[in-house]
């Protein structure tokens, strides 16, 4: 999926690139590339009151080419998706200073919408979910029903170009209000993580 990085310099920019007439939301994003319209991309968005990159999945509504004469940069309008509302709710909270800067990430997290499985550790059965987040420290399960804390977990995910699932530990550390699970991955040497950062570097290429 294309990746889209959009930099603000001022808070107010993001403000001018927001597109509040799109159902879901969505920004302008600069860009000299043609996209087609339905595209489905991913908005990797800096700006001075996030603590660090968000990345937003969204769908292209328009294209146009740049107009110099009249100082019109090409880019296209993109909508978020419709399940990205939390995130959408983030951003304008946080860049208009009505929500508190949250403490800063050691990893981005990569916006997914993919089918993996997982089992807890005192279970043998394998549980179908969809994975909505990840990154090389933890991930996001869109669970029916939220996992107990501290509940210890084998999730299974298929890399991009791979015939066999990865297993990764992790444990559950945190709820969503819409149901989902946060889990932190855990893993015990310097060759989990290495695994780790590809996984994600494919997924990010897809």
């Amino acid at each position: 999926m294309q990746i889209l990085k959009v930099r603000f310099r001022t808070n107010a920019e993001f403000g001018e690139h927001y597109q509040q007439d799109l159902p879901a939301g969505g920004l302008f994003c600069p860009t000299t590339a043609e996209l087609e319209e339905g595209t489905e991309v991913i908005i990797e968005l800096v700006a001075p009151a996030l603590p660090n990159k968000v990345l937003v999945r969204g769908v292209v509504r328009s294209w146009r080419p740049a107009l110099p004469r009249l100082r019109v940069r090409a880019g296209a309008v993109v909508e978020f998706a419709a399940d990205e509302g939390e995130k959408r709710d983030f951003l304008l909270g946080t860049i208009s200073g009505e929500l508190d800067t949250p403490t800063k990430r050691k990893h981005s997290r990569l916006p997914l919408d993919i089918e993996v499985r997982y089992r807890t550790t005192d279970s043998a059965d394998m549980v179908q979910c969809t994975l909505g987040e990840i990154s090389v420290g933890g991930a996001m399960l869109a669970t029916e029903e939220p996992l107990a804390l501290e509940t210890e977990v084998i999730l299974e995910i298929m890399p991009p170009g791979s015939v066999s699932p990865i297993s990764i530990s992790g444990k559950a550390t945190y709820h969503l209000p819409n149901g989902g699970t946060g889990l932190k991955f855990v893993y015990r040497d310097a060759g989990g993580s290495r695994r780790l950062r590809e996984l994600v570097r494919r997924l990010r290429e897809d």
